[in-house]
């Protein structure tokens, strides 16, 4: 009997050992204590804050400094997403500055690489916890993986007198640039003790979070902070313009201070303070997108001229867009609703439009739909992309995604592309591989971006491990890598198309065509 009991006692305390072995060792950082989870292999972190909860009045103030906690934080849920006009999985809250890590390191010596996801929404919705965005099968290629959040619409990109008054720099607006900002210190200060090396820090996002990527590029206040960058469907070239168009997103302070002003008025409210009463849930909504804005700080000036002067943050770049985006975006429905539109955007440039981007007389063609990528998404990558290579030291790769199915003749998606987003699972190796519709290409294709994607984060580069080189861009070397059925290399899509759109955006620069944006 007692030999029995003596076995149990061995038995039990073997037992509990198995149960500590598998948690997590404790991380300790800067502001406190963590603990996340073992799955598959990695170390998953999940709800860990980096700034203090912009509520009360803290909202619409820049990110603070999160406060520093004596117990250990078990960061195993994504915290809620920020206010929007959906519900993010983990629901939505005010309080949303919360960022996520997928580590495969084992110790806090491996100083791996780290790439930094910022999520889309057009600046008005995302969330970490959106499944596509789960890191898990990016980290297994030995990276490590961050998820910040970030305020979106009227929380995030309000600009006010009011609000420019209280701050020392004298602006209002951008609070989401700044969010990213400081998840993006919090990660020179904090990630070392995932594993990840502070100094091989990779940022990359998706429309919102791809423009988002190419205006921290843009920003002094994010200098140092990242040395590549990845930007899908995204950059920020077009000049500024009070009546916005995608592509002409961007107001300049004054101007959106002004469109603040008839915000609060129209909602019935006399000041900022009274707002700050409300319920985040209960804020009237901006008419428009919210967006962010040139306000001499954060976004110093329009970006095509910084670059033409040399005035960014010389990183290494890869960047792209997919071939069917303006599908996405409530395509004119008519020849003559697209005849309408672009008359009424492009004033004396529309005729050179409709010969770059013609359109039939019973439909609306990609050729049209073309015309809508290329000025939110085409143009800005290609810009971005001769800018850099002509004023910058670093490196350019430039990539089209077209994988799509064939399209039979009859059907109603016959002639359509790839669509906006479309990418996103493929880098993230989220192609559900049991579904009949999806093929061995769209695997091979999700193998190849996800490589390509974490050779970057690993070497400032996309080319090893047994894939097809990926040259350099230049204007003297415009080659652009397509995704579509395998990787391979290709010319610029529709260059002398935007070649005419490009003659727009010069016009649009101008006094004259500054003028008649007014």
């Amino acid at each position: 009997m007692k030999k029995r009991f003596s076995l149990f006692i061995l038995f039990a305390i073997l037992s509990t050992s198995v149960v500590v072995a598998q948690q997590p060792a404790v991380i300790k950082m800067e502001d406190g204590l963590v603990q996340g989870t073992f799955e598959n292999g990695l170390t998953v972190y999940r709800g860990i804050p980096f700034a203090s909860p912009p509520v009360g009045n803290l909202r619409w103030r820049a990110p603070q400094a999160v406060k520093k906690w004596d117990t250990i934080l078990q960061a195993k849920k994504f915290a809620p997403g920020p206010v929007q006009g959906w519900t993010p999985p983990s629901g939505k809250s005010e309080d949303c500055l919360y960022l996520n890590v997928w580590s495969p390191a084992t110790s806090s010596n491996e100083h791996m690489p780290v790439l930094v996801w910022i999520y889309g929404g057009a600046f008005n919705g995302g969330a970490t916890s959106d499944v596509n965005y789960s890191g898990e099968q990016l980290a297994k290629k030995g990276v490590l993986v961050v998820s910040i959040a970030y305020r979106v619409g009227q929380l995030g990109f309000l600009a006010h007198p009011e609000l420019s008054a209280e701050s020392s720099n004298h602006v209002s607006g951008n609070y989401g640039l700044l969010d990213m900002i400081a998840g993006l210190k919090w990660v020179q200060k904090n990630i070392a003790a995932f594993g990840g090396d502070p100094r091989k820090v990779t940022i990359f996002g998706e429309s919102a979070g791809g423009i988002a990527v190419s205006m921290l590029c843009a920003s002094p206040l994010a200098k140092g902070l990242f040395r590549g960058a990845i930007s899908q469907s995204g950059g920020s070239f077009g000049p500024p313009r009070i009546t916005t168009f995608p592509g002409e997103n961007l107001k300049k302070i004054r101007d959106a201070e002004s469109a603040g002003e008839a915000y609060v008025k129209n909602a019935g409210f006399s000041s900022i303070a009274d707002l700050r009463k409300l319920d985040a849930d209960k804020l009237p909504a901006i008419r428009g997108l919210a967006w962010p804005i040139i306000d001499g700080w954060v976004i110093p000036d329009d970006q095509y001229k910084l670059y033409e002067a040399g005035k960014y943050n010389d990183v290494n770049i890869l960047i792209g867009y997919n071939s069917d985006e303006g599908a996405s975006f409530s395509p004119p429905k008519t020849p003559a609703d697209y005849i309408t539109a672009v008359k009424t955007r492009y004033g004396k440039f529309a005729d050179d439009l409709f010969k770059a981007y013609p359109v039939d007389s019973t439909a609306v063609p990609r050729t049209a739909r073309d015309l809508m990528r290329d000025a939110a998404f085409g143009w800005h990558t290609w810009s971005w992309a001769r800018l850099q290579s002509k004023t910058g030291k670093s490196k350019v790769f430039y990539y089209f995604f077209d994988q799509h199915p064939d399209y039979p003749a009859g059907s109603p998606r016959y002639g359509y592309g790839s669509p906006h987003a479309q990418e996103v699972a493929y880098v993230f190796k989220h192609l559900d591989a049991s579904n009949p519709q999806t093929t061995k290409s769209d695997l091979e294709i999700a193998e190849a971006m996800a490589t390509y994607w974490t050779n970057f984060a690993k070497y400032g580069h996309p080319n090893g491990n047994g894939l097809p080189d990926w040259p350099a861009f230049s204007d003297k070397n415009p080659v652009v890598m397509y995704f579509n059925q395998t990787p391979h290399t290709g010319p610029v899509p529709g260059a002398k198309s935007l070649e005419a759109l490009d003659a727009y955006f010069k016009w649009r620069r101008s006094p004259e065509g500054e003028a008649w944006a007014r």
